[in-house]
């Protein structure tokens, strides 16, 4: 009897867990409707006119599976104006060896590799590095009542963009609309960093009944760990800077003690200036810690109204943020991300303490012109590279007879290159530090073959200028393509430095240039030409005609 009871259960076919009415694979545009993609949530019917056919007509999930169900999408071109057909239907798979329950869930999300570390090399070896392995599941779940409970896709997981939902709506991230006045309906994105401004009309009679002045309107609200569940994590303060009306800032030792809003010798005090919302989430898409840094300020009689700002940015546990620079492609105006190989290498936990060290934002910098443009004055000032940007700068460089070749050399190549010159280049903006392949070397030439040479005889070699070339291409789709850094030069171009005679002074340029070059191919045409055919006709092949 028990093993029919289990038998039973087993033949009890489980919930789907992908909901193929929400799937699209040719929705590539965030916010925005894809042409011919009839599954795209963004288009609209009057899209949808436009359509000449679906690119994906039908959208199932595991085709292992021996029942599925499939989402079915055609246009009916009879219609005026022409509409889109939905059907949900159920596909069978006629394999024998088909899939019956999903019920192993450590294989339906994605698990976070462990990264082998000098610490835990030799236990992954031992566990992994046989001819086979296996990794037994702690339990086997074959309760169809708990896979088949209502919600239940919908309350795993935040997802890219999602409104982030509080206890009674939404995270707001107040932002202009139509004008420059604040609206406070609009929600914030799942992962999306975003920083707004906007103009909030206030009188100070009334400070303290305006809602959006108080601290209490932008942490009183718990925010929900997953979509549509009981678990709620508190907004905690992270720190209170207090704005002074002449501009001058303060940060305040403890942030326990909430300041609100109040009218003093005709001033609106602890008036909210500025939120910064910091939120923290699990590799599964679950929010489990949220912060808020504000700026409070003073509002004279005579403001009619301010300028607010609102800023959010998201991080994942036990990583460290890294500053993106696109997602995944560069985005043109961001810098150029860089880092080194450092000791310890292949480990990749090592390479990603290495791009966060190269230098402070994990940039490739140029040399930064200055006013004076005094080279040895200029030294450690540095500009980041900005992508799709050409730049040049440079300074001018007096040498006397005193001064000695060997420390002039290092000192004018320390302005050139910086203290640290990075290694390597992330060919996406949002590359991991951690994906090795991500990362391309930079290719460090010299323009002479002979290398800088430190002599105190009557000449010597050194560096004048510094030129990098970034060749980047489009990669992904032609409607949307992002943009990949593939190659990067540094040439070190030097010349010949004569002693000069006591007393004489000479000023030579030294400059520093980046060139971003597109070597995109050319889009491949729809149509195939004609072969060419290479023959000899016969000498009387026209004849009698010439």
């Amino acid at each position: 009897p028990g093993d029919t009871h289990d038998a039973a259960r087993v033949r009890s076919a489980p919930a789907p867990v992908t909901d193929v009415a929400r799937l699209c694979v040719c929705d590539l545009l965030v916010a925005q409707c894809d042409v011919n993609c009839c599954c795209d949530p963004d288009c609209s019917a009057e899209d949808f006119s436009l359509f000449t056919t679906c690119s994906i007509p039908v959208v199932t999930g595991d085709s292992q599976l021996c029942s599925q169900k499939a989402a079915v999408y055609s246009l009916d071109v009879e219609a005026n104006p022409p509409e889109r057909i939905f059907k949900l239907i159920d596909q069978v798979n006629p394999s024998i060896f088909c899939i019956h329950a999903t019920n192993y869930k450590q294989a339906l999300y994605l698990k976070t590799p462990e990264i082998p570390t000098p610490e835990n090399f030799d236990q992954l070896l031992e566990k992994f590095g046989g001819a086979s392995f296996r990794a037994e599941p702690d339990s086997w779940d074959l309760d169809t009542d708990a896979q088949n409970a209502p919600e239940t896709n919908e309350t795993s997981r935040y997802e890219y963009g999602a409104p982030v939902q509080t206890e009674d709506a939404f995270l707001r991230l107040p932002s202009p609309v139509v004008s420059s006045w604040c609206s406070d309906a609009n929600p914030a994105g799942f992962l999306v960093n975003q920083a707004t401004k906007c103009i909030r009309s206030v009188s100070v009679e009334k400070c303290d009944s305006i809602q959006a002045l108080s601290m209490l309107f932008y942490i009183n609200s718990s925010i929900l760990a997953v979509p549509k569940s009981s678990q709620m994590v508190n907004i905690t303060v992270q720190s209170i800077v207090v704005q002074a009306v002449n501009g001058m800032r303060t940060l305040l030792s403890s942030s326990d003690v909430l300041r609100l809003p109040m009218v003093l010798d005709e001033l609106c005090i602890n008036a909210v200036l500025g939120v910064n919302y910091h939120i923290t989430h699990t590799d599964t898409g679950e929010i489990i810690e949220a912060a808020a840094a504000f700026v409070l300020g003073a509002i004279s009689k005579e403001a009619l109204s301010i300028e607010q700002s609102f800023e959010i940015s998201f991080t994942q546990e036990n990583t460290q943020p890294v500053p993106l620079s696109g997602n995944p492609g560069y985005v043109v105006g961001l810098p150029v991300r860089a880092g080194f190989q450092p000791q310890g290498y292949p480990f990749p936990a090592a390479f990603l303490f290495a791009a966060l060290s190269s230098n402070k934002h994990s940039q490739l910098t140029i040399l930064q012109s200055t006013s004076t443009q005094d080279c040895l004055a200029a030294q450690g000032a540095r500009a980041p590279v900005l992508f799709g940007y050409n730049m040049i700068s440079g300074c001018k460089l007096r040498i006397t007879a005193a001064m000695k070749c060997q420390p002039l050399a290092q000192t004018l190549l320390d302005v050139l290159k910086g203290q640290s010159f990075p290694e390597y280049v992330a060919s996406f903006g949002n590359s991991q530090a951690q994906d090795v392949l991500d990362w391309v070397p930079i290719t460090q030439l010299h323009i002479s073959e002979q290398m800088i040479s430190y002599t105190l005889q009557s000449s010597c070699q050194i560096p004048v200028s510094l030129g990098i070339e970034v060749k980047w291409t489009k990669y992904g789709s032609l409607v949307n393509p992002q943009a990949r850094i593939v190659n990067v030069t540094a040439t070190i171009t030097t010349t010949t430095l004569k002693q000069l005679p006591s007393g004489r002074e000479r000023i030579i340029p030294i400059t520093s240039s980046v060139v971003f070059t597109d070597i995109s191919s050319p889009a491949e045409p729809s149509y195939k030409a004609w072969p060419t055919i290479n023959i000899k006709l016969p000498f009387d092949f026209f004849y009698p005609f010439v």
